[in-house]
């Protein structure tokens, strides 16, 4: 059964903050002098709303927000590998903490970046579904290829992030102080 669906078309006022949170639908109507701030906004609505899935079909909004999301997946990625690869070598080549030292600062930069500017971004709690299974079977839209936004629990893979990083600099500095003293 698909949920009510809460469109452009369907609320009054130009942001309404009372918006469905299962399933929300910027739908891609130009009808006002600022078609795109609309746009913007009901996004902006959608994430504060902790929204459950959400459907954009203005092409413009939604590759910037996709764009935006890979950024942040990039930022994460770079991190935890780094930190598990400043790991592997501080384990494998205690004596070389020139090869180690500088990948286990890379997690940690990374990992900083991640906690100041992206994870207080409303966008860090949702994933762009690609996967035509797992998406809901969604009627009635104005795009061919819309962008749809789902929100995912982030909590264990922060902790994960954390977890690697403060391991990564722990072996990579045990090790250079044992090796350097």
């Amino acid at each position: 059964m698909v949920p009510p669906i809460k469109s452009a078309d369907e609320r009054s006022g130009e942001c309404d903050p009372d918006s469905s949170r299962e399933l929300v639908i910027i739908r891609e109507v130009y009808d006002s002098d600022s078609p795109h701030e609309k746009f913007e906004c009901e996004l902006e609505t959608a994430l504060a709303n902790a929204t459950e899935t959400i459907v954009i079909e203005p092409a413009r909004l939604g590759d910037e927000t996709s764009r935006w999301i890979s950024v942040g997946n990039c930022i994460h990625k770079t991190s935890v590998l780094s930190g598990l690869t400043g790991i592997m070598f501080a384990l494998a080549y205690p004596d070389k903490p020139l090869i180690y030292f500088p990948i286990s600062c890379l997690s940690l930069v990374s990992t900083s970046v991640y906690v100041l500017s992206w994870q207080g971004d409303p966008c860090c709690k949702y994933q762009v579904e690609s996967n035509p299974a797992n998406l809901p079977r969604l009627r009635g839209l104005n795009s061919s290829s819309p962008v749809v936004l789902v929100r995912r629990d982030d909590s264990r893979r922060k902790i994960l992030q954390s977890i690697v990083t403060l391991s990564s600099i722990f072996f990579s500095s045990v090790n250079l102080y044992y090796n350097h003293r």
